[in-house]
């Protein structure tokens, strides 16, 4: 048995230049090109693909292989898979050339055979290049093009992998920095075997979800929960751009900005054991990208607007005049081209490879004094009662229950309302969750009615344009809108106010 090391990368095909040019400027051991053809089978219930294994037969210059590849796992997108490889003598599978004790319990090893159909192919030109790096680790790098095929489904193959032979997983990331940084790769989360299982299947792509619960332990430490965090946001993050990718899906970008927002939110949430220092540059990259997606709120606050064409503002006079400027502003707003690029960019790219890299090598320890490194190594109930009480104490400065807010209070606070709401995220499956979401249910509205009262400052940037009559009505119409959001607002925050904190039970 080996353990495959490795990251992929999504590229176009005119990248092949660029690896090619970067591959020269380091120290290559071995290189090969050659024609790999491979088929993949499952019984007609994927009884393999449910247990989490791959089964295929490669070809290459009359020689067969078969490969079985069992439950492995992606962590900050470095793919980790243990896999099994037996000569053969033809395309047909033979279970029992690998141990027995491999396949997944509930099924005899003959019937499984009898029931094996080959499902998809995929069939690609493969380059490869051995890579000496300066550390004495080994990487092949693999630039792989052609097609996935399932039936008359087909979908194109155009990646890179870079595979660890040898040495430490830290001169994946060295290697893929070098190789990135003009641009063109995407780190990706979809093997080749996915994708065809997705083919076969007519599959459409998955669906957007919302940033859900970290799953906590009771017995994580400190340390493993801050780890634990960080891989659901960057899995969270990886599964969107997926989506994304594969369709213009604005919920998708939203997704990898809460993401980003969540990650932002950890490291100020275990800033206290964690220097600042220690993650300096990540921290600025990450305030960039969310920067960079901060356009996506505005298109929201348009797109309620203009929702069944402009419905919310039908008793106004100006109704079609205002549709038409804010279709305008919308289309103004960066286009999806201009967000894939950004995707593909060497900076973006450059950011989640740290990232990953951070999680991986635990980057933060070297930074961590003794008295540090025991705080990480406590329960982490302890920490997150302390770092819940302090959010709530921000919260009631910034909220004090005895003042009445104006819309411009409430909007000057949106993010920090946002980042105090993710620090529970990590923490909130130490706790009963019924407690939990009563008390946290009415910060969520009022972070809802932040986002009413932008929308309709984004309507009240309009007034100038409009003749005096029609200015004086719409006037009218947000002064009564934004009296009726404030005074739910304050009802929310006053019964927020009144929920006692989950945590102190």
């Amino acid at each position: 048995m080996e353990t495959e090391i490795e990251l992929k990368f999504f590229v176009s095909p005119d990248f092949s230049e660029v690896l090619r040019s970067k591959i020269s400027e380091t120290k290559v051991l071995q290189h090969s090109c050659r024609e790999l053809g491979n088929t993949y089978f499952d019984s007609a219930d994927n009884w393999l693909r449910q247990h989490d294994i791959g089964l295929r037969i490669r070809r290459f210059d009359e020689v067969y292989v078969q490969t079985v590849k069992t439950a492995g796992r992606v962590v900050a997108g470095l793919h980790q898979r243990p896999e099994y490889n037996a000569e053969h003598s033809s395309n047909e599978p033979d279970l029992s050339l690998h141990p027995a004790d491999i396949w997944p319990e509930g099924r005899e090893l003959a019937e499984l055979q009898t029931q094996l159909l080959p499902l998809f192919a995929t069939n690609f030109t493969r380059e490869q290049w051995l890579v000496g790096m300066a550390d004495g680790s080994q990487i092949e790098v693999a630039f792989d093009q052609g097609v996935v095929q399932a039936g008359v489904n087909q979908a194109p193959i155009c990646e890179v992998e870079l595979e660890l032979k040898s040495g430490q997983t830290d001169a994946l990331f060295v290697l893929a920095r070098h190789l990135s940084d003009q641009g063109g790769m995407r780190l990706g989360n979809l093997s080749k075997a996915a994708r065809g299982y997705r083919l076969a299947a007519d599959y459409s792509g998955d669906e957007v979800q919302p940033l859900s619960l970290v799953n906590t332990q009771s017995d994580d430490s400190v340390e493993s929960c801050f780890i634990r965090s960080l891989e659901h946001a960057l899995s969270h993050w990886h599964y969107h751009e997926q989506i994304y990718i594969e369709q213009d899906s604005i919920a998708a970008l939203h997704e990898i900005s809460h993401a980003i927002s969540f990650i932002r939110q950890l490291l100020t949430v275990y800033g206290g054991i964690v220097p600042r220092r220690a993650s300096a540059i990540l921290r600025q990259e990450l305030k960039w990208l969310e920067g960079e997606l901060a356009w996506l709120k505005h298109y929201d606050y348009l797109d309620d607007l203009l929702k069944d064409k402009g419905y919310a503002l039908r008793k106004l006079e100006a109704r079609k005049f205002l549709v038409t400027e804010l279709k305008q502003r919308q289309e103004e707003l960066p286009q999806r081209d201009e967000s894939l690029k950004l995707l593909h960019s060497a900076r973006y790219t450059g950011l989640l490879l740290d990232l990953s890299r951070w999680i991986l090598t635990r980057g933060w320890q070297p930074f961590l004094d003794e008295k540090a490194r025991e705080r990480m190594a406590r329960n982490i109930r302890g920490f997150s009662i302390k770092q819940l009480e302090r959010a709530w104490a921000e919260l009631m400065d910034v909220f004090p229950p005895e003042q009445t807010l104006s819309s411009q209070e409430y909007i000057d606070q949106q993010y920090r309302l946002m980042r105090t709401l993710y620090t529970g995220i990590g923490f909130a499956r130490l706790y009963d969750a019924e407690k939990r979401l009563a008390f946290r249910m009415p910060w969520a509205d009022l972070l809802h009615g932040i986002d009413d009262l932008l929308t309709l400052k984004t309507l009240a940037t309009l007034l100038d344009t409009l003749e005096a009559e029609d200015q004086e009505q719409v006037n009218r119409w947000l002064i009564r809108q934004e009296h009726s959001i404030l005074h739910a607002m304050e009802q929310t925050r006053m019964i927020g106010v009144e929920i006692p904190p989950y945590w102190r039970d």
